[in-house]
């Protein structure tokens, strides 16, 4: 039930308590009814289930397939060479993807050992597990509040409940009843599990414990989080089921036909196992992991932590980003970014030699709690921004010492001090106001007459529009007689914010730039989301949590495309948005820092979590953590998946180029009664030959246009129609010219022979390492960048001369080569090469059209125009706190 909107004598009333707290008895009872106050966790995943986990994709099931059918026919050498494949595929990605799931578990560490109590009209101090519905707790500066409570009693007590709400300033907590509609970030008369009192001291009593608080309401979601499929996993997952398919469909035709036309059973059984071999790209799955293994070495150079690599592939078809404000596209700290003095707004530097400059600061500096070790934010603040303007503040306290205080609290909204020269009092803008009497001007103290009064307003009201808080700030001589917080001289105003990052506005540029959405998702009120939002480039209407609580599924549906900004919102709000993006098609990325975030984080595409000041629960339900906290850091991540697409792109366009080459080339082969390439030499090509210069494309360096492109859509998948148009044109010309190497080198022959098998089997490698560099190009890759592509392509071909020119060609059926031989091949490369370039460039033309159609029109996919956005109010008639 909530419990924010009853009196406090009905709320004892509901947990049968009173303000003496339980007896230690009723206490036991209690335990024994509602259990322990710990938040339960799921089990993670074990070391075997992670290393099964590597070998279910459809691809590899192909593969084990394929090597327990080259065990039955006796080619012993080709199932160990393919074992050999899948035992490097499956240990690279057990190694990276070995991280515990234990989300739930780090709530835990949020939790005080210990909590004090009343229990027998006595304080005592109790274990926070045995803490039961109806406890009155004792809360002081610094304690973790145990469990969720309503407050029965407030001293200045204020508790820092970003972890939670995002709510970057710590709230005032009170005992007064509040309405029903209070959002949670409002509920200035609840505390929570998991926040830390920052100030002050309190009783309140537990109205929920364990996995009923909102905290464990937040590990519930976690637990009921799916995991979802990456792109690139659904791609290959599609890609080996259609493979299976096609290998098995294939055999069944061929074996009869072969037989039928007079061919022995076993010659037609190895011809289908040699066409099998050829379709199955055996190198895929370990190119794959081992290229996303190297964009995660990469990425942690950038600061970007990658905790499981298929995230790697997902941020470059991310288009839609949903982030956290505090922290992540601010700083996380408040500052003093804006001083009134009489008639005069001051944004730059604060000069204390100007006299009501100088007051104004030394006012903020001296009536204030914080030094270097402790303070809340906003006194910290105040203090830091005296130093910044050169005063000495440590001396200036020395000189200036305090006699008397009447401290802040949030019935007075005020705090004074008295020293032997001045009062000085801060406090809320209104209530300083109204009990001064004159004001501070550039020619002295003068009388404060109501037309200044109303600019002060004003002034305040434009201070709150740019999302500042405001404190206002006065003092008067001690010996001024009366109650020292009457006929004070207003000194001035200090506008303070937690401000955006420097380098958090260009990095948003450029993520729309590239087609990409920025959404953000805050706990802070309407008007400061907005702010924030206007200063880092997210201009949009705001939705708040309330109003969101008011749309069904399908309206949120309808609105998340056109709004950018979310205000008051909960974690449950969170992951509506997400869920609602999620459904209509797009690829989410949710960056955050707190607990609040941890059920977006793990329900996104890509969780991405804050390292410094992110909490253990939001970092270990994240896919990527940055170590740097700095948004500037995603933009990066995003144009090194993008990036690791490209290459995976290209390498799965070669691969499987050379795929339909070979089985082309063995099925026409075989309608004529010829078995041209045995499956040992399919196997050295797909393996070797191909394996490793298509591993060192992965280490191609970016386009630079590729954070100029539309994001790929999330139903696309990697083997799009540039890429079957490409493999269908390159894998018909290889077959077409080869197919007539080999009827030139048969020259009427009944049986290939092991030189005909040489020559298509060294052609078939000569025309790859050609192909790469073509492939490369229609991507828009410049030829001569990539010096891993060299090595290998020079490795390989050495590897291959090993199987013409040593005893190894024995085991591959090979004969050595003449000089004459050589020349023959590079003339039918040279009738193969105009056919490959024709195809590249019309598929590197389609592609680049599709690209920078965007940056031609000006347009912006998916993002709705303010035209095009439901009108809503003016920004004055909205909520501001």
């Amino acid at each position: 039930m909530a419990w924010h909107d009853h009196p406090l004598d009905v709320v004892f009333e509901n947990v049968a308590s009173d303000a003496d707290g339980l007896s230690t008895e009723e206490a036991r009872r209690r335990f024994e009814e509602f259990g322990a106050n710990e938040i339960t966790s799921e089990e993670g995943r074990g070391v075997l289930e992670v290393l099964v986990s590597q070998f279910t994709s459809g691809l590899v099931l192909v593969l084990v397939g394929a090597a327990v059918l080259s065990v039955a026919v006796g080619h012993v050498v080709d199932a160990i060479l393919i074992t050999v494949i899948l035992l490097a595929n499956g240990i690279f990605g057990f190694v990276q993807e070995y991280r515990a799931e234990r989300s739930l578990e780090a709530l835990r560490e949020l939790a005080a050992p210990s909590v004090m109590v009343y229990r027998d009209g006595a304080r005592q101090d109790v274990d926070i597990s045995e803490v039961v519905p109806g406890d009155v707790l004792v809360l002081e500066q610094g304690d973790a509040v145990p469990a969720d409570a309503r407050i029965a009693e407030s001293a200045s007590l204020q508790v820092d409940e970003a972890p939670l709400t995002g709510e970057s300033v710590p709230v005032e907590k009170s005992s007064e009843e509040l309405d029903s509609e209070t959002p949670l970030a409002e509920r200035e008369n609840m505390v929570y599990r998991g926040t830390t009192v920052t100030r002050g001291r309190g009783e309140a009593v537990v109205v929920e414990t364990g996995m009923d608080t909102e905290m464990g309401t937040i590990a519930t979601e976690l637990s009921e989080a799916e995991t979802r499929q990456t792109p690139l996993q659904r791609d290959l997952d599609r890609l080996g089921r259609r493979i299976g398919i096609g290998v098995l469909v294939l055999s069944a035709l061929v074996i009869p036909f072969l037989v039928f036309r007079g061919t022995a059973l076993l010659s037609a059984a190895l011809t289908a196992i040699s066409l099998a071999v050829a379709a199955i790209p055996e190198g895929l799955p370990a190119v794959v992991t081992l290229t996303l293994a190297l964009g995660v070495q990469q990425m942690a150079d950038e600061n970007a932590l990658v905790r499981t690599l298929p995230a790697v592939e997902s941020l470059g078809s991310v288009d839609v980003v949903c982030t956290d404000k505090t922290g992540t596209l601010t700083e996380g700290e408040m500052r003093v970014a804006r001083l009134w003095v009489h008639d005069e707004v001051i944004d730059d530097a604060f000069d204390p030699e100007d006299d009501r400059v100088g007051t104004l600061l030394r006012v903020g500096a001296l009536c204030n709690d914080a030094d270097d070790e402790r303070g809340e934010p906003t006194e910290q603040a105040l203090r830091q921004a005296a130093i910044d303007a050169g005063i000495d503040v440590d001396a200036l306290r020395n000189d200036t010492p305090r006699e008397d205080e009447v401290p802040f609290s949030s019935d007075r909204k005020r705090m004074a001090t008295v020293h032997a020269d001045r009062v000085r009092v801060k406090g809320a803008p209104e209530v300083v106001l109204e009990r001064s009497t004159r004001v501070l001007t550039a020619d002295g103290v003068a009388e404060l007459d109501e037309a200044t009064r109303n600019r002060i307003r004003e002034q305040v009201e434009m201070f709150a529009d740019s999302a500042l808080r405001v404190l206002a700030f006065a003092d008067k001589p001690t010996d001024d007689g009366g109650d020292p917080e009457e006929n004070l001289v207003f000194v001035g105003l200090q506008g303070l914010i937690d401000p955006a990052r420097p380098e958090v506005a260009d990095a948003i540029t450029e993520t729309h730039l590239a087609g990409i959405d920025v959404k953000m998702i805050t706990g802070d009120n309407r008007r400061t989301a907005q702010a924030i939002g206007r200063e880092v480039g997210i201009e949009s209407d705001v939705l708040t949590g309330p109003e969101l609580d008011a749309m069904d599924d399908a309206e949120l549906r309808e609105r998340v495309e056109d709004v950018d900004i979310y205000a008051r919102a909960t974690p449950s709000h969170k992951v509506r948005i997400l869920r609602a993006l999620q459904d209509d098609g797009r690829t989410v990325a949710m960056t955050g820092d707190g607990v609040n975030d941890a059920p977006a984080l793990k329900n996104a595409d890509v969780g991405i979590a804050m390292g410094v000041r992110g909490t253990d629960v939001a970092k270990q339900a994240s896919d990527i953590i940055l170590l740097d906290d700095n948004y500037a850091t995603i933009k990066n991540a995003i144009r090194r998946g993008r990036t690791i697409f490209d290459n995976v792109w290209k390498f799965v366009a070669y691969l499987l180029s050379a795929n339909l080459a070979e089985v082309l080339l063995v099925f026409v082969a075989s309608l004529f009664g010829y078995l041209i390439l045995p499956a040992v030499q399919l196997l050295w090509i797909n393996l070797l030959t191909d394996g490793l210069p298509a591993l060192a494309l992965g280490a191609d360096a970016e386009s630079s246009d590729v954070m100029r492109r539309e994001p790929r859509a999330s139903t696309d998948g990697i083997i799009d129609r540039p890429m079957t148009t490409l493999m269908g044109g390159v894998g018909l010309t290889t077959t077409v010219v080869l197919l007539g190497v080999m009827f030139l080198t048969l020259r009427g022959a009944p049986e290939v022979t092991p030189y005909v098998m040489t020559m298509v089997f060294t052609g078939f490698v000569v025309f790859e390492f050609v192909k790469l560099y073509v492939v490369r190009w229609s991507r828009g890759t410049p030829p001569l960048t990539n010096r891993w592509l060299a090595g290998a392509v020079s490795a390989s071909f050495a590897l291959h001369l090993s199987v013409l020119y040593t005893p190894l060609n024995q085991y591959f059926g090979t004969v050595p080569l003449g000089i004459d031989d050589w020349g023959r091949l590079l003339a039918a490369l040279a009738v193969a090469v105009p056919g490959f370039l024709g195809v590249a460039w019309y598929v590197r033309r389609s592609t680049r059209e599709h690209w920078t159609t965007q940056n031609r029109t000006g347009d912006e996919p998916r993002r709705g125009t303010d035209d095009e956005r439901p009108s809503g109010t003016t920004e004055r008639d909205r909520d501001v706190q």
